[in-house]
C-alpha cells in the first residue's frame, strides 16, 4: 500500500490515474496513524512551500515523516521541501536534505520553467532502472535545488539544477513523472518495485 500524502495543493489527480494504471493500491490522507501502515510513501508536486509545510505542521507530518524508515518519493514540491528552506516566503522545509531551493533569476528565461526537458543520470540508480540518460520528462517550476552531493540526476535550464536527488530511503524528482507518459509510468513502477 502506497500512502499518498495530502497537503491540500498536490497534483493528485494526475498521480492517480498514473498509480491506477499501474495496478497500484494506495491511500491519500493527511492523518499520521493511516499513513504510518503504508509500505511507500509519496509527497506529491504542485502549490506553494509556505501554505504546504503549515498543511504538513498542522497534521503532525513534519516530525513523523523526517523518521520514516520506507521508501519516500517527493515529487516536484515534493522534492523541494525535503531541503532545509526554500526561498519561496523563506520558508523553513524538512531539513532531510541540506541547502536551500532558490528562484530561477535569470530575466532570459520564462518562468516557470515548464515543459520537457532531458534528465542526465550522473550514477546508477533503482529509480531509474530501465531508462535511458538523457530521458525527457515533463517539469514545471519556478523554484529549483541546486546540484550537490545527494542530487543523481541534472537538468539544465540556464543553469544545471537537481532534478533527481536521494538520500538514504528518501527519493525526490523535480519533475512530474505522472505526466511524463511511458517514461514517468516507468519511473513509478520502479519506485513501487523498490524493496
Amino acid at each position: 500500500m502506497i500512502g499518498i500524502i495530502d497537503h491540500g495543493a498536490g497534483n493528485i489527480r494526475s498521480l492517480k490515474n498514473a498509480l491506477n494504471k499501474l495496478g497500484a493500491q494506495f491511500i491519500i490522507s493527511n492523518n499520521v496513524d493511516e499513513l504510518k501502515d503504508a509500505r511507500k510513501l509519496i509527497l506529491p508536486g504542485v502549490g506553494e512551500a509556505r501554505t504546504a509545510m503549515e498543511s504538513l505542521d498542522q497534521n503532525r507530518i513534519t516530525p513523523w515523516l523526517k523518521t520514516v524508515r520506507v521508501p519516500f518519493l517527493g515529487i516536484c514540491l515534493g522534492m523541494q521541501l525535503m531541503y532545509e528552506q526554500s526561498d519561496e516566503r523563506k520558508t523553513p522545509c524538512l531539513g532531510i536534505l541540506p541547502g536551500e531551493v532558490l528562484r530561477f533569476t535569470n530575466s532570459a528565461l520564462k518562468v516557470p520553467h515548464m515543459g520537457w526537458n532531458q534528465v542526465r543520470v550522473r550514477s546508477p540508480n533503482a529509480l531509474f532502472s530501465g531508462l535511458g540518460n538523457n530521458e525527457f520528462f515533463y517539469f514545471i517550476h519556478s523554484y529549483f535545488a541546486p546540484v550537490g552531493s545527494q542530487t543523481f540526476g541534472v537538468t539544465e535550464y540556464g543553469r544545471k539544477f537537481s532534478a533527481a536527488v536521494i538520500k538514504d530511503n528518501f527519493y525526490g524528482v523535480q519533475f512530474h513523472p505522472e505526466k511524463s507518459g511511458d517514461v514517468g509510468l516507468r519511473l513509478l513502477k520502479n519506485f513501487i518495485d523498490l524493496w
